[in-house]
């Protein structure tokens, strides 16, 4: 049994990073327990002018502290009180992201409740990295997140799951795709037509009360189509990073450490103004 496992890791390792064109760029920080630097003050207070804490949501394969290390900073200099968590892996893993989505959904259920606990704020916002600015949408529709969250800001979210280029199909004829799935349920449940991603989103993308942005990249070659991100809904607003900044390449994780992205979630989560414009070329100030 052991054996097995090691073995479903060792094809999980070697497999998914070559697959998503990830090698030698995803290497998760050694301690994922290690909060990204600006986040999880569990003395913060919410402002007047910053009234809900933000939660960070990373996405498969990684970790909050690989996952946030730019944004979370940042929104922590601007005023907010920031909270991230790891979810669907094992304890101090550096590998997160993986396990189970309605599950993970659950972790997230309980990670905000302490959020809301700790601040007093009635809600937060949350940002979320690919599965992360997916996973959500399960909390807010089926575990009663919709009452606790104002905004999710989906940064490449797998909203109707991946084909991954075309690599699903290939991984399948090669027996890689399901030695994955096996040692990570997750990624299963991301392929265009599971049926985790089917209940999803049957009876419409949204719910009614919070707000839904989603940040597209026409780079992603993780989330493919990249139009596959994009969320039907009147409370539901889609933009693609180019149409904005046309000379932005920034891909799937790239597009993490992107200021552009960082002014883009600044500007989402302020209760003064919209989103837009932001200037390409000095995004930041």
């Amino acid at each position: 049994m052991r054996f097995k496992r090691l073995r479903s890791w060792a094809v999980v390792a070697a497999a998914v990073p070559a697959a998503l064109g990830l090698a030698g760029t995803v290497a998760p920080a050694a301690h994922a327990e290690t909060s990204p630097q600006g986040a999880n003050d569990w003395n913060c207070k919410p402002s007047f002018v910053h009234p809900r804490p933000v939660v960070l949501v990373h996405g498969t394969f990684e970790n909050m502290a690989f996952n946030w290390q730019k944004l979370s900073p940042a929104l922590k200099k601007a005023g907010y009180c920031v909270y991230a968590l790891n979810y669907g892996g094992p304890k101090d893993g550096p590998i997160q992201g993986i396990g189970d989505i309605p599950t993970s959904a659950g972790e997230l259920a309980a990670f905000v409740d302490r959020v809301t606990a700790s601040t007093g704020a009635s809600k937060v916002d949350i940002v979320g990295h690919s599965q992360g600015g997916m996973m959500p949408r399960y909390y807010m529709k089926f575990l009663g997140g919709a009452a606790k969250v104002n905004r999710l800001v989906g940064i490449v979210p797998s909203n109707h799951g991946t084909n991954m280029s075309g690599l699903v199909e290939l991984g399948t004829l090669l027996g890689i795709t399901q030695e994955v799935v096996k040692a990570a349920p997750a990624a299963g449940q991301q392929i265009v037509g599971s049926d985790f991603l089917k209940k999803l989103n049957e009876g419409g993308d949204t719910v009614p009360g919070p707000t839904y942005i989603v940040l597209s990249t026409r780079y992603d070659e993780v989330v493919t189509p990249y139009t596959s991100e994009f969320l039907n809904g009147s409370n539901a607003q889609n933009v693609l990073l180019q149409d904005k900044c046309a000379n932005d390449t920034n891909a799937h994780v790239g597009i993490a450490f992107d200021p552009v992205m960082i002014k883009f979630v600044l500007n989402s989560l302020d209760i003064w103004g919209p989103y837009w414009p932001i200037d390409c070329a000095n995004p930041l100030g």
